[in-house]
């Protein structure tokens, strides 16, 4: 059987998501093949799995005509479901809503579709983000609704051992545009490295394809006025399998993934640093609750309260006891809640309850 995934762009977390559910469905002889419409790097992570790159109508409906897809599942872009019905397709249109920034955007965007997804679609899934889960019960009250969590294979993106850092490291990803919060992170450093540790590395993991010149310039200018050059070393387009290098050097060196986004649908990079026993401090931004309990796999502070996330980031580092305990649970509940085993049976279950027969 052949499933059809579909978004804008091979990076970030959906990409990551991507690969790894391919390799998961590829247990119940479901084949993923992937349409992303442009790319705006030239490394494209290795899918294992076709992989298409075109937003040319006649190209996406030969890939339609001989793809012999049961299913497409098609990423945030909900006006595509008309145009794959234009284009021919017959069979199961899924829209999968990974994240739209902040609330009210996701909350305008998804009454926009609403027309879309009830005239061309079949169904709805996320990966149990509490805000688009009420969004969906509230504008599709009748409609089919899936909520799942993403799968993450953590024999695959796990703990490396590395000689360990003299210094501590504190890590972000993302995108450096407002709904990432990247100023709050440079800010949240600054304290650190002038109330505690002054030798303090802030790692910054990015796309600079992603953001645009006036975001970037105010980034480069903040850190100039925070006197952060020293202390800060920016990582360009990282290919996904070297982070887990980077996510264990990090959580060996004593320091976390800080992840200071105002809303999130459910960050790929969490995940990964949980699976390299890297511990994580984060905002609540939503996605974000089914992997971080406080004190139990993670740590939370309240966005935009710069004191507390330092009082929190400081007892991380410093509790030995409640560190450990942390990163051990982390690990333990990303391989019950996020198998992969356990996404397959449910995206088996939404197949089936759409009359898609396995095979």
């Amino acid at each position: 059987m052949n499933i059809l995934f579909v978004f804008y762009v091979p990076s970030g977390g959906v990409e990551t998501l991507n690969r790894q559910r391919c390799s998961a469905l590829r247990k119940l002889n479901i084949n993923c093949h992937f349409l992303y419409y442009r790319k705006q790097r030239e490394l494209v992570n290795n899918h294992d799995a076709p992989t298409f790159i075109t937003d040319d109508d006649k190209e996406i409906k030969k890939i339609i005509d001989e793809g012999n897809y049961e299913a497409i599942i098609i990423i945030s872009d909900y006006r595509a479901i008309k145009r794959f019905r234009d284009l021919g397709y017959k069979g199961k249109i899924i829209l999968e809503i990974q994240g739209y920034g902040p609330k009210h955007v996701a909350r305008s965007e998804l009454q926009n579709a609403i027309p879309y997804v009830t005239g061309y679609g079949n169904g709805v899934l996320n990966p149990k983000t509490p805000h688009i889960v009420e969004i969906f019960n509230e504008f599709y009250p009748t409609f089919p609704k899936f909520a799942f969590n993403n799968c993450f294979d953590t024999s695959q993106f796990s703990y490396q051992s590395h000689p360990v850092s003299s210094q501590p490291i504190i890590a972000w990803t993302g995108r450096i545009e407002d709904n990432k919060n990247w100023r709050e992170f440079l800010q949240i450093g600054y304290q650190l490295i002038n109330q505690y540790y002054p030798n303090l590395q802030l790692y910054m993991f990015e796309d600079p394809t992603l953001s645009t010149p006036i975001e970037r310039a105010d980034f480069h200018q903040l850190i100039q006025l925070l006197n952060l050059e020293n202390n800060l070393t920016i990582h360009p387009n990282i290919p996904n399998e070297k982070m887990a290098d980077y996510f264990s050097i990090i959580g060996d060196s004593g320091g976390f993934l800080c992840s200071t986004s105002k809303v999130e649908g459910a960050p790929y990079s969490i995940l990964e640093a949980m699976s390299c026993r890297c511990p994580v401090l984060t905002t609540d931004s939503d996605g974000v609750r089914s992997s971080i309990h406080h004190n139990q796999t993670g740590k939370y502070y309240t966005i935009g309260n710069i004191e507390e996330a330092v009082r929190e980031a400081n007892e991380l580092m410093t509790n030995q006891y409640l560190r450990e305990y942390i990163r051990s649970n982390a690990l333990a509940h990303l391989k019950q809640d996020f198998s992969p085993e356990l996404y397959s049976r449910h995206f088996a279950e939404m197949l089936t309850s759409l009359g898609i027969v396995l095979n």
